[in-house]
């Protein structure tokens, strides 16, 4: 072992206390000494010696089995793709390719649908997401590691809702009983209470029944059915809230915030998740009962989406026209478009950020906690 400098940016006791340990010090009248996110990021390879930090990157290795068992294949995709968007969001844009425009990927949307196409019936990929958003809010990166699933559907979009409640029940099972250690090392530094199945009854699907049996909840709990609410039925729960909704937009922060607040008051539901479905159109398949509107998911926690998800577009007339009205180059997709022209299956997906998951799960207040080497806009290093 190479030995150490001999004065360290902070000790790993330091830097391994709690704020409940340094608050009840200082009103002892002992001053401990508190390591501030900065110092923490720029020297994270110290950071991570903390049992805390070294719990929360081995729990995030847990969330493949569950996808392995059912009948997913594992796939890489490129993070290099062309084009110098997608549907007009900022990204990374890359002049490699001298005149072939490219960016860094935001999502590996476009291949795991490829993928589809090509007969694998059940895909997922965890890998670097890249956003180029100028935000520094405590959920956001510049890079993150993504869960992305793609799954063809045999009957009915729900086939996708249901894979999201599984996996997330799956996952969550798996941390507490398999992670107790690493979860308590989490607690020691982080106080949270690990989340709970507390279903006690058969769970009906309608949103109005959904509340009958459940028990008052004190922490992170969740359903094995999660709540799903019509887009329709939100916009007429914040209307008749005298919230100001337009029933042709999407549901910004403040709205969620309003309508996450109206679910746990009016109807007594404590489950932390909820699933809204039927966003409105973007690169989606309309419904069948609103051509306006399209089969997509957001799977809310409180009011912060956790999951989206969509039931793609499999003709590829119609995924070129919606291309065009997205302001999208279809000239920069066109070896994507092409893939649904030899016979593609109706098929649907979802992404969640591993490290807003294990955030959620552990009760933290900032993804940088859960990111090993966090890329926001002002940091690029280490």
């Amino acid at each position: 072992m190479r030995r150490a400098l001999p004065t360290l940016p902070f000790s790993i006791e330091d830097a391994a206390r709690s704020e409940q340990e340094i608050e009840e010090a200082s009103q002892a009248g002992e001053q401990l000494v508190r390591v501030n996110q900065d110092t923490r990021l720029d020297f994270r390879y110290l950071d991570t010696r903390t049992p805390a930090k070294q719990a929360i990157f081995r729990i995030q290795c847990q969330v493949s089995d569950f996808l392995l068992s059912e009948g997913f294949c594992e796939i890489h995709t490129p993070s290099v793709i062309a084009g110098s968007s997608e549907g007009g969001s900022a990204v990374f844009k890359l002049d490699y390719f001298k005149d072939k425009p490219g960016c860094l990927a935001q999502s590996p949307q476009l291949h795991k649908q490829m993928a589809i196409c090509g007969g694998f019936g059940r895909v997922f990929e965890v890998g670097p997401v890249f956003r180029a958003e100028k935000s520094f809010a405590h959920r956001h990166l510049c890079e993150f590691i993504g869960l992305d699933v793609e799954m063809q559907i045999e009957k009915h979009y729900s086939e996708v809702m249901d894979m999201v409640d599984r996996l997330f029940a799956a996952i969550f099972d798996s941390l507490n009983e398999k992670c107790s250690q690493e979860l308590d090392a989490v607690a020691r530094q982080y106080p949270f209470k690990p989340a709970r199945d507390f279903t006690s009854v058969e769970i009906e699907t309608d949103s109005q029944q959904l509340v009958a049996g459940i028990r008052q909840a004190t922490q992170l709990d969740y359903l094995r059915k999660t709540l799903r609410l019509r887009f329709e039925e939100g916009i007429q729960m914040l209307s008749d809230a005298g919230v100001e909704v337009d029933p042709y937009g999407d549901l910004n922060t403040k709205w969620r915030e309003n309508l996450a607040s109206l679910l746990w008051r009016s109807m007594t539901l404590n489950s932390k998740f909820f699933i809204a479905i039927l966003w409105l159109l973007g690169l989606s398949i309309p419904c069948h009962d609103m051509m306006t509107q399209s089969t997509t998911t957001h799977l809310m926690s409180s009011s912060e989406e956790k999951i989206s998800g969509a039931q793609r577009i499999h003709v590829a007339e119609v995924l070129s026209e919606r291309a065009g009205a997205c302001g999208i180059d279809v000239n920069t997709i066109s070896t994507y478009i092409d893939a649904f022209r030899y016979g593609a299956p109706p098929h649907g997906g979802f992404g969640v950020g591993l490290e807003r998951l294990v955030m959620l799960f552990c009760g933290l207040n900032n993804i940088r906690k859960t990111s090993l080497f966090p890329r926001d806009p002002k940091r690029i290093s280490p």
